[in-house]
């Protein structure tokens, strides 16, 4: 494959899923370790770990691409790497629920930065549009085989060691994508148009705004952290009370979700060659509204099974699979390669925000209202989410419709302007 011919891209690639399988571990371990330390108000304890998560992500990814063009992107990455497998390996050492919250933050703070330098690496470096088309889906097999393998090799560890040492494997994980990343030529970022920080920070926002695709990828981007708060905050408490599970139960469970999303991600590339992107994004948009309905008609009616559950799980994979592969192409299509850095942030912080608000509703409405309410709150937000897309992006939004706003086809080049006028 022509796209694997790109050595720079390989490794890159090769950093990202090291480091994706390490976070991958840190989340089941720290789902664990939240039920050790906190019992039955784990969810509580873990929804406000993963809400400073959403926090740092909001703040910091417009910050960091407002400035990522001024510094080395390869020295940034690998200096984000080493970071963050330094404090992951101090995770095993807590022993206080605050202790969680304080490591949480630091870490997520370089993950916040980290994401959309990496992100705005990929089109300097796979510069052919088709071929970088593909990155992005490989990008998101990535992800997907993470959440499918990460929870599975979980389980597999968790039967001969306790779940501290899991914290070991993703710091060693960070490590060798900093060493990766090292072995890599990155070219310079180019300079932006806009020269105040705050400007730049701001910049890919009102694209978001002003541009009625992206302004449906931001109440899309709540249909997926409705859907995917159920299973990330809730599983842990969910397999363990309710259906009497082990911590490999959870890990299984987990990966029942990834699953899903893993089969959606290596069927979409060649889908998307056909099918227009918001025909597929609102399609996913169905499948999780039906995906939370059906949870909460699980938990409300008392057959929660373990099939009923490992089905609803792996749909809400596939949901969030058919949303989250396109929004790259779609964010693609709607600005100059200049801009590209300051979207990706945009969407990086929006995405999150969306998290920032249903992570506390299951993990703290959940603990202290029950599963029934806030899995019911979620399918609402989830439904009133696919709606708002579909008013927000019209179904007239077709390739040769240009929405990038004029500013930004005035300072792109001319090889991006053509792309500029494309629809995803």
């Amino acid at each position: 494959m022509r796209l694997f011919a790109i050595r720079d891209y390989r490794h890159l690639l090769g950093a990202q899923v090291i480091a994706l399988f390490g976070t991958g571990l840190t989340t089941v371990a720290l789902g664990l370790l939240a039920y050790d330390l906190a019992g039955p108000h784990a969810g509580t304890v873990l929804g406000t770990a993963l809400t400073i998560k959403m926090v740092m992500y909001v703040v910091i990814a417009p910050l960091a691409a407002a400035y990522v063009d001024r510094l080395p992107r390869r020295a940034l990455l690998v200096g984000l790497d080493v970071i963050r497998g330094a404090v992951v390996l101090a995770l095993p050492l807590v022993s206080e629920v605050w202790h969680i919250y304080v490591l949480i933050g630091l870490l997520q703070a370089g993950s916040a930065a980290f994401t959309p330098t990496f992100q705005a690496v990929i089109p300097d470096i796979v510069t052919d549009e088709s071929d970088y088309t593909r990155a992005l889906s490989a990008s998101q097999v990535a992800s997907t085989m993470e959440s499918l393998l990460s929870p599975v090799l979980a389980a597999v560890a968790l039967t001969f060691m306790t779940f501290d040492r899991l914290f070991l494997g993703t710091s060693a994980g960070f490590l060798v994508s900093a060493l990766l990343v090292l072995s890599t030529h990155i070219p310079d970022a180019r300079p932006s148009t806009h020269t105040k920080a705050w400007d730049k920070a701001a910049a890919g926002i009102r694209t978001f705004l002003r541009t009625p695709r992206l302004r449906g990828i931001m109440t899309l981007n709540l249909v997926v952290a409705a859907a995917g708060s159920i299973v990330v905050v809730n599983t842990v408490n969910y397999v363990r009370d309710e259906l009497g599970g082990s911590q490999s139960d959870v890990a299984w469970m987990l990966a029942a979700s990834g699953t899903g999303t893993l089969l959606a991600a290596l069927v979409l590339p060649r889908v998307l060659d056909r099918v227009a992107a918001r025909t597929i994004m609102m399609t996913g948009a169905a499948v999780l509204v039906s995906g939370t309905t059906a949870a909460v008609t699980l938990i409300a009616t008392g057959l929660a099974t373990w099939t009923g559950t490992a089905i609803v799980w792996t749909v809400i994979g596939i949901g969030t699979a058919l949303i989250i592969t396109p929004t790259g192409k779609v964010l693609r299509a709607s600005v100059g390669r200049n801009a590209i850095p300051e979207a990706f942030a945009a969407q990086f912080s929006l995405s999150h925000l969306a998290w920032l608000i249903t992570y506390p509703i299951a993990g703290w409405l959940g603990t202290s209202a029950g599963f029934t309410l806030a899995w019911s709150v979620l399918a609402v937000l989830a439904g009133a989410g696919a709606t708002g897309a579909l008013l927000l992006w019209p179904r007239h939004d077709k390739p040769g419709v240009t929405t990038a706003p004029a500013t930004l086809a005035r300072h792109a080049p001319s090889k991006d302007r053509s792309t500029l006028s494309k629809a995803a």
